[in-house]
């Protein structure tokens, strides 16, 4: 070791890691500028994007070979295009296509080249160029570019020899594929231009490793830091289904592919072999913890079932027990609407055929040739979520089980079934800023006036005050016999008076109204109405009178609603009545971060934020649906026009933001029975708790027995 390492200091070559602290200094001569930070911490670092996929294709095989590639591989890669020399070529669905216009293969090569480093050139740490008669083991390319070195400067693929050539020069054969670094690929661009007026050749995988090996004299290798890149020539009239070469199972490219249907069984045949494989590899691990678990101080009783799987939660307390929900085959005893029975339908009878069917299928496994066993009925049945690791099953199964020799007996047997919780999945969700302005829209009604007041406060005090970006927009709604009279006296005349005052005091601020006549106020015609006299990018928030504003509230309103893509339906919370809760105590404090006494109204479906644009298109289909027949619109609120007529996803979620105080809704007898007994239920339930019920029944009685 060297003197300076053995007193405790760094040795030499190692300045480069000593920490240091860089003292802050700012010129005073110069004005001070905000930095901007980038949203990303991995914007701000420099990272990349790990694989980049080019699939060429020509005119005679994008509607066959190249849809097959897209059906079987494309999925599991991050990012692929398909590249050709047609002009104006029609895309198949689901596909990228990138067209050059000239079908000459040098000239698609180059051009693609070109348009990989321009695009993608500096988001990308792997290129991986492969053409549409090539099957590819995806997750085996993806596997392959973990394990090499971003700074090298790699040309990896099938190494052949150039006819005539150098002997000890290679090039990358196209039909099985090449992989480029993101360093080679950047060092070769200013040649390209070169090498397409002084390279010849008939090939374009020839021509781009010539131009590699005459400008930056690197040849083309199938070893590169000890992992190899496994190729198989696939021979006519090959058996794949009775194809056990190790060549074959190790190939990380299959070359050629001449039709879609011996693509899909090679993407089948490669399937079986990585499940085979995974199945192995699970078995190996449970070997293992079973073996380890054996030497720990809790001995083999430590061993949770399923093997690899984590045990069961278990409950500190009573409060904190999974309850089971009971089940047969034809109903459920634990219903999402609180009904103590309910029909089994949709997903839930398909998981419970399922289970079903798994049982008997591993019983059979189990004993098999001995016993078979088929199922006669299911006798009872329990389930519970538990989040630590999955679906928990047990049944009580009636089967009957056949011997060799055809005897059979019947007997009831009780299974245990675990549903694991699999790799949870990241959504990809589109950009939002929480910029974008928010426009309000508040119908009223004669029944509403008393709240109008209270409303125009909260958003003066936590909009305009705050400078935040939302406007305001009021639908006075008036019965037929007010509209008659509004010349002689207007109902809407005081709040028209408060708008007058909120414009006098904040002179920036323009609140309009409008006015509509009508004796069923359906939210689908009012909003039609709005979405006329509004832009298309226009995001609305549709409140109610007693919403209380807040900006908490619309960032998350902006952050929750994606142009295109969701709309977003908060739950509000909704006080009980104090007069039931506190019977004349002193009443909760009215800070607003904590919520009070009452629920989230799940029945009510009165705010909704979405994008006017989002709208018209869902509103366009329904139009074509109904035709001319308007009365149909009474039945339904904005949410089910999303729901039924929109391919959004409708984003659903208690909003602790958004508290109402307790008031009894007027419900409109007028509009459909569904709409009619929501807003009765939502009356009801909004009373108290249960507990707080019985207290005032008790008291109640009380008071009657005295």
């Amino acid at each position: 070791a060297a003197p300076e390492a053995a007193e405790g200091r760094p040795g030499p070559g190692h300045e480069d890691f000593r920490p240091r602290i860089v003292p802050y200094y700012r010129d005073p001569n110069k004005p001070y500028k905000k930095v901007l930070r980038t949203r990303y911490i991995q914007t701000e670092l420099g990272f990349h994007e790990r694989l980049f996929v080019a699939v060429l294709t020509s005119r005679a095989t994008l509607n066959t070979l190249a849809v097959a590639v897209n059906k079987t591989v494309a999925h599991h890669f991050p990012r692929l295009l398909y590249f050709t020399g047609l002009r104006s070529a029609k895309v198949p669905h689901g596909m990228v296509l990138v067209a050059h216009g000239d079908e000459r293969p040098i000239w698609l090569m180059y051009e693609t080249m070109n348009y990989i480093h321009q695009h993608f050139g500096s988001d990308y740490d792997w290129f991986y160029i492969m053409q549409d008669d090539t099957y590819a083991q995806a997750e085996q390319v993806k596997a392959l570019v973990t394990h090499l070195s971003i700074n090298q400067d790699v040309y990896l693929g099938r190494a052949e020899e150039f006819i005539g050539g150098d002997e000890q020069a290679r090039y990358c054969h196209g039909g099985f594929g090449y992989l480029l670094s993101r360093s080679l690929l950047l060092k070769l661009h200013p040649h390209l231009d070169s090498c397409r007026n002084e390279i010849l050749s008939v090939r374009p995988d020839e021509w781009l490793g010539r131009c590699i090996i005459d400008f930056l004299g690197i040849t083309c290798v199938s070893q590169l830091q000890g992992q190899h890149y496994h190729t198989y020539e696939l021979a006519k009239n090959t058996e794949l289904e009775k194809e056990e070469e190790e060549d074959f199972q190790a190939a990380l490219a299959v070359h050629p592919v001449s039709d879609m249907t011996l693509m899909y069984r090679l993407h089948k045949q490669f399937s079986r072999i990585q499940l085979d494989r995974v199945y192995q590899e699970i078995q190996d691990l449970q070997m293992q913890i079973r073996n380890l678990t054996a030497l720990t101080p809790a001995g083999e009783a430590g061993v949770t079932w399923p093997v690899g799987i984590n045990a069961p939660f278990l409950p500190k307390s009573r409060f904190e027990v999974i309850s089971w929900d009971y089940f047969t085959e034809q109903h459920l005893f634990s219903c999402p609407d609180g009904s103590p029975k309910c029909e089994l339908s949709g997903a839930s009878r398909a998981d419970v055929s399922e289970i079903i069917e798994s049982a008997v299928e591993q019983l059979n496994r189990l004993y098999q040739p001995l016993l078979r066993f088929s199922k006669r009925q299911l006798l009872n049945g329990y389930r519970r979520f538990d989040p630590t690791r999955g679906m928990e099953y047990t049944l009580d199964l009636l089967l009957e089980a056949a011997t060799q020799k055809g005897h059979s007996h019947v007997l009831a047997k009780r299974v245990s079934l675990v549903r694991p919780l699999s790799k949870v999945e990241i959504i990809p969700m589109p950009y939002v800023t929480e910029a974008t302005r928010v426009q309000l829209v508040l119908p009223l009604t004669v029944q509403d006036l008393d709240f109008v007041a209270n409303f125009l406060d909260m958003f003066a005090m936590n909009t305009l005050d705050t400078h935040d970006n939302a406007l305001l927009t009021l639908l006075f709604i008036y019965h037929p016999y007010d509209a008659q009279r509004v010349g002689q006296v207007d109902v809407f005349a005081g709040v028209k008076a408060m708008v007058g005052e909120l414009e006098k005091r904040y002179a920036e601020v323009k609140i309009p109204w409008i006015s509509v006549k009508t004796e069923v106020p359906s939210q689908v015609k009012l909003m039609d109405i709005v979405s006329k006299k509004h832009p298309v990018d226009t995001l609305f928030f549709l409140a109610s009178v007693w919403t209380e504003i807040n900006m908490e509230f619309l960032n998350r309103c902006r952050m929750n609603t994606i142009s295109n893509w969701q709309v977003f339906f908060p739950v509000h919370f909704q006080e009980f009545n104090p007069a039931l809760v506190y019977r004349g105590e002193q009443t909760a404090s009215s800070n607003t971060d904590f919520l009070r006494d009452g629920h989230f109204d799940r029945h009510s479906f009165a705010e909704a934020c979405f994008y006017n644009s989002d709208y018209m298109t869902a509103r366009t289909k329904l139009a074509a649906d109904i035709l001319d027949r308007d009365e149909v619109l009474e039945s339904m609120e904005v949410f089910d026009v999303f729901l039924h007529y929109s391919g959004l996803h409708l984003f659903r979620a208690v909003e602790p933001g958004l508290v109402q105080k307790y008031t009894l809704r007027s419900c409109n007898p007028r509009l459909s029975e569904e709409l009619y007994h929501r807003c009765v239920l939502s009356n009801l339930e909004g009373l108290a708790s249960r507990s707080h019920l019985a207290m005032a029944l008790f008291e109640q009685e009380q008071a009657n027995s005295t």
